[in-house]
């Protein structure tokens, strides 16, 4: 184990003998329980944990916003450490707060209040903060003066995202001599790629950075600022949230531009599929939802539905329900429901919705909900409870995404004895297998054209099993309630990849 310190408490180094742990500093823009806006909190809140039960010594740096609850994180037990963090030319001070969350995993928040105490992560309503690229070079060179400051000893920095990507260029640039980080690799993981930091180039001067850097074979994306190619580009390891993403994002169609950039950087690309945090998705424990069950037994799930149905003010009955918790956006599919949903309804089937996004679209489903008050329920919003009441309750859940790098409601929907009905997409495709009433395998529905139509045939495919032969639905709900989608398997692949990218840089391979 690596000799570091903490405040106030500093951890034992290990006796004669002992085996180092490989140290990792898993940086973040977000991370439940303490601030979420989508699934790289999940993913954030879970990795770092399941590669802390592998024996990994983890790091997680996020900022600390306005939204975290301070005392359930355990801020403020212990007397922070102060950090100078230059910006262009000015030296902005800063707070690291330390948190112990578990065996060998520690949580360090930080503070600044003028870049995080606001009421929103990354945009208001309308727009997104025009200082996001001040902000968040004050949160990567702050995960390196935070680094200096505790005196942790990294293997590994894995950056997530354009919030983070900054930090492998800083380790290759700015950095590159210091003896601190001269054994350090850095892994990159691309959870979204559409989302990617663009700023001005009238911004370069906040990086620090030398501006042969800011160059089109570099981190100038058309006349712009792109922090997630310059994390690409200098990275020693990339990584996207599934396998069939990794293939996708190498095409002009789902590349958002940075296809070329990711060919040429093909062998450093590894797609690890995300796992789901299977203590809290649970229905044999969950204490969200109205009744348990487990696929050996499957009568909570029927006391589920009805709970759902009471809840959500819908008549009581045997008709089939699809459930949807989503963002309500294009990417989303969002289209191919609105155009199919009074088709579905007329083919006496009954819908619930949870979720928010575009005005037109919230607008759509209230709308819809007052229109046919007998058939559909929809909840503008995000209620955690009610979210696990869905996966519960529904009898099929709907994932019709445009694109989706990996998702993790249909894993929910699988251990929820809910069988996914999802377009054959990223991470969705990986996850979905296609119900083969031949074998008998298969744990859900999948179309493959982006269109009303293939979705709406789908559905119908689906309902005909639900309704006609439930020995088969049967197999289709066991199918997908025996699999493991636990974060285990993923931690594992992410080891590989930590150790490989150790290798790349003890060889001088590397992306720089």
């Amino acid at each position: 184990m690596r000799a570091f310190t903490i405040p106030k408490k500093p951890l034992s180094k290990p006796g004669a003998g002992a085996k180092k742990k490989l140290a990792v500093v898993f940086a973040t823009s977000e991370a439940t329980p303490y601030a979420k806006t989508g699934g790289l909190a999940d993913v954030s809140g879970a990795l770092p944990d399941a590669l802390a039960k592998l024996g990994v010594e983890v790091h997680l740096f996020m900022p600390l916003y306005a939204v975290v609850d301070r005392k359930s994180a355990g801020i403020g037990k212990k007397k922070p450490r102060k950090i100078t963090v230059p910006i262009s030319a000015r030296f902005p001070e800063g707070n690291v707060h330390t948190v112990q969350r578990g065996e060998g995993f520690f949580v360090h928040f930080i503070e600044h209040e003028g870049y995080f105490g606001r009421e929103h992560l990354y945009n208001t309503p309308v727009a997104d903060y025009p200082d996001n690229c001040e902000r968040f070079v004050f949160f990567c060179r702050g995960v390196i003066e935070g680094i200096r400051a505790l005196d942790i000893r990294p293997d590994i920095i894995h950056a997530n995202d354009w919030q983070t990507a900054l930090l492998p260029v800083y380790l290759n640039t700015l950095f590159k001599d210091d003896p601190l980080f001269s054994k350090t690799a850095s892994a990159i993981t691309i959870h979204n790629i559409s989302f990617q930091g663009h700023f001005p180039p009238a911004h370069w001067h906040l990086t620090g950075l030398p501006w042969n850097i800011y160059a089109s074979g570099r981190m100038e994306f058309y006349r712009k600022i792109n922090f997630l190619k310059g994390g690409i580009l200098f990275a020693d390891a990339i990584t996207t949230v599934s396998q069939s993403y990794a293939s996708e994002i190498k095409t002009p169609e789902f590349g958002w531009g940075l296809d070329g950039v990711l060919r040429e950087r093909s062998a450093s690309l590894h797609g690890v599929l995300n796992g789901i945090d299977t203590q809290v998705w649970n229905p044999a424990s969950d204490k969200l939802i109205p009744a348990n069950y487990t696929w050996k037994d499957l009568a909570g799930k029927g006391v589920c539905k009805s709970g759902l149905l009471e809840e959500l003010g819908l008549p009581q009955g045997g008709e089939p329900l699809f459930g949807m918790v989503s963002r309500l956006t294009d990417q989303k599919g969002m289209s191919l429901l609105t155009e199919t949903l009074d088709g579905l309804l007329d083919n006496n089937a009954k819908f619930v919705a949870l979720g928010s996004g575009a005005p037109h679209y919230e607008e759509y489903f209230r709308a819809l909900a007052v229109r046919r008050p007998d058939k559909v329920a929809a909840v503008i919003g995000y209620d955690e409870g009610l979210a696990h009441r869905i996966e519960a309750g529904a009898d099929i859940f709907l994932m019709p995404s445009i694109y989706e790098p990996c998702g993790l409601n249909q894993m929910y929907s699988l251990r929820y004895g809910t069988p996914p009905l999802v377009r054959a997409t990223g991470g969705l495709n990986d996850t979905v297998t296609e119900y083969n009433a031949a074998t008998g395998e298969g744990n859900g529905f999948k179309f493959t054209e982006p269109t009303p139509h293939a979705f709406f045939w789908k559905t119908a495919e689906a309902l005909a099993i639900l309704r006609n032969r439930p020995r088969e639905w049967g197999k289709i709900v066991h199918n997908g309630m025996i699999e493991d989608h636990s974060w285990d398997r993923s931690a594992k692949s992410y080891m590989r990849i930590y150790r490989a990218a150790l290798s790349a840089r003890k060889t001088g391979i590397g992306g720089f």
